[in-house]
């Protein structure tokens, strides 16, 4: 077992203690103003890219007919949704997927499966390590940031990480809610950067 798993087990399980009354008590406001399901499921890449189910406390309404999914973010966010993406809250379920090992506590974010041939051979590896629920991405500026930022950030963490980086980016996470949140007016055009977003409309035109 390596000492960034070990560490993973310790402070995941720790932080279970705490996150299990504040679970509890989103998946209660969830269901009471928002409805079912409580959680957002999707399938995600994980260690080598390999597939795996990702839970996260479901934050927006289903897409209204003929409605554009990945254009209406702002549009189907719920109020206890906007609370959470602004808190980061929604990613605490994450924390059964690095007891796991499914991911860790500090890495590369899990984007999207339909992603992964589009990376150059640079940012793939990106997915030589755990995916995290936070990274240097998500303290550097996270949505605002463009997406070649982003990963460049991942492969950045990638080459250097190291317990004590690991320390230092969980404890600049723990600021996340007392730091400006997405950019007013900001559309998933502005940092889409290589171009993902067309290539995803694109496949999902063909099918």
């Amino acid at each position: 077992m390596t000492l960034k798993r070990l560490t993973d087990l310790v402070l995941g399980s720790l932080l279970l203690i705490p996150a299990g009354p504040i679970m509890l008590v989103i998946g209660l406001l969830i269901r009471l103003f928002d409805g079912r399901p409580v959680f957002f499921v999707q399938t995600r890449p994980g260690l080598h890219g390999e597939p795996f189910r990702c839970r996260k406390f479901r934050t927006m309404r289903p897409p209204a007919p003929g409605q554009d999914i990945w254009t209406t973010d702002a549009q189907r966010m719920t109020k206890v949704g906007r609370f959470l993406r602004r808190t980061s809250l929604d990613e605490l379920p994450e924390l059964f997927h690095v007891l796991s090992g499914r991911m860790s506590l500090v890495g590369p974010r899990p984007l999207l499966m339909e992603y992964l041939p589009q990376y150059n051979e640079v940012h793939r590896r990106r997915h030589d390590v755990r995916p995290g629920i936070t990274g240097l991405a998500q303290i550097n500026g996270r949505r605002s940031l463009t997406f070649s930022q982003r990963l460049d950030l991942d492969v950045e963490y990638v080459r250097n990480h190291c317990l004590t980086m690991d320390l230092g980016i969980l404890a600049r996470t723990l600021l996340a809610p007392f730091r400006p949140g997405d950019v007013e007016g900001q559309t998933l055009d502005d940092v889409d950067d290589l171009g993902f977003h067309g290539a995803r409309k694109a496949d999902d035109g063909d099918r």
